[in-house]
């Protein structure tokens, strides 16, 4: 068994002598010192843990860095050497050192084979000195994957696609007020028209920003330079996506999750920098149960404000938070608030006077849509060609809303004082 293993067997069997110690005692029954100081030791010995675990993690990566820096440098030496180049190898390496004119007869016939035809018709222009254009699929996957780890709100939130941009609209209606009545014999019925509303559902075309690669670059590091340009583009996309669906304005950018909440509960006066657990029961009943027996409902929050509330403790001392530990089910149990899961995404405000520092709901409410997978652009126009430079920028059409009629998502704002 692996270092890592062990440690998250060792995580698994505190958590549960925790969870098993807080259960023994009721909630009207004051936990005696001993157990108390056991339950805090317990809790600290999990917290180290987490942090050796984060630490093996890390190890871990920078040791499959390596090895795929080895691995690399094979292949860039395997690619450089021409007699070991596949015919696809050369088309795609001339193609990013020089453009289309680079390409012989047979090549360019092989990418026009490969490329889509709305792609072609995007294209600036066929020319060296004009631009060219590439979006191969196995650059587009890779950016997609990476952008889904920088998303917190897209872990949760319902995806959809559709084939074109214009806006979507979702009628909404909230009868939730609406009753019958009773009429005499023969007494006629009173009118009691429904209302309906409508939200719409805009994309918006999201830029990665331009990157610029000097020709030595892109020649003498072929291999690595993929690997750069996908990290990079992925990042800038990914953050600038989950700040405007969590905190979006809905004014020439998406309407953020936050943004379309409603207020479920005010901190208690002093709650500036903090929550209580009072507080925390608000909120949630602050929310229809209809709503609250959703699969998608639980808690969003930073992460700095999920320390607050790990350290919040009944009037016993024990510890309303308790960390997840391994089930029967394959995979564990993750951590639990009130019995709801958590989504960690650190585009919600942190503590402070007034801020909206939790979200509570069923988050799939939250509609994402995309129209245009990530695409890859390749410049090589004059302005970059002056300098030495090949441009790489990356374009993504995406949108974002709260789809909710009846309050299925609110969030608790800290105390102003």
């Amino acid at each position: 068994m692996s270092k890592l293993a062990q440690l998250r067997e060792r995580r698994n069997v505190k958590a549960q002598e925790a969870n098993t110690l807080n259960a023994r005692f009721p909630a009207d029954q004051r936990m005696p010192t001993a157990e108390a100081a056991n339950l805090d030791t317990l809790l600290a010995e999990i917290e180290s843990i987490d942090g050796e675990i984060t630490r093996e993690t890390r190890l871990a990566k920078l040791a499959a860095e390596q090895t795929d820096n080895l691995l690399n440098a094979a292949r860039e030496s395997a690619t450089r050497d021409p007699s070991r180049q596949s015919d696809h190898s050369k088309a795609l390496r001339a193609y990013l050192g020089g453009g289309i004119s680079a390409l012989d007869d047979r090549q360019r016939q092989d990418l026009a084979a490969r490329v889509n035809p709305d792609i072609r018709q995007a294209m600036s222009t066929s020319t060296n000195s004009e631009g060219g254009y590439t979006a191969a699929t196995e650059y587009m996957r890779t950016l997609e994957a990476a952008m889904k780890a920088y998303n917190g709100v897209l872990e949760v939130a319902s995806v959809i696609r559709t084939g074109s941009g214009a806006d979507m609209n979702f009628p909404t209606a909230d009868a939730t007020a609406e009753v019958g009545e009773i009429v005499g014999q023969n007494g006629a019925a009173n009118a009691g028209d429904t209302t309906f509303g409508n939200t719409a559902l805009s994309v918006y075309k999201y830029s990665s920003k331009k990157i610029a690669l000097p020709w030595e670059l892109l020649q003498d590091s072929f291999l690595d330079i993929e690997a750069y340009i996908q990290s990079v583009l992925a990042v800038r996309l990914g953050r600038i996506t989950n700040t405007h669906f969590t905190v979006g304005t809905g004014v020439s950018q998406p309407r953020g999750i936050v943004t379309g909440a409603a207020l479920g509960k005010t901190g208690t006066a002093g709650q500036t920098v903090s929550v209580i657990y009072d507080d925390l029961v608000d909120l949630e009943h602050s929310i229809n149960r209809a709503y609250r027996r959703s699969p998608g409902f639980g808690f969003m929050m930073a992460d700095s404000s999920l320390k607050v509330v790990r350290k919040i403790k009944d009037t016993q001392g024990r510890p309303i938070f308790v960390p997840g530990y391994e089930t029967a089910s394959p995979g564990g149990a993750p951590d639990r608030l009130l019995g709801r899961p958590i989504t960690i995404n650190d585009d919600v405000a942190a503590m402070a006077a007034n801020a909206k520092s939790i979200l509570m709901g069923d988050f799939r409410k939250y509609i994402i849509r995309q129209v245009m997978d990530l695409t890859l652009f390749r410049m090589t126009d004059s302005n970059f060609t002056l300098n030495g430079q090949v441009g790489f920028v990356a374009f993504q059409r995406i949108g974002g809303n709260l789809v909710d009629a009846g309050g299925a998502v609110k969030y608790y704002a800290n105390s102003a004082t």
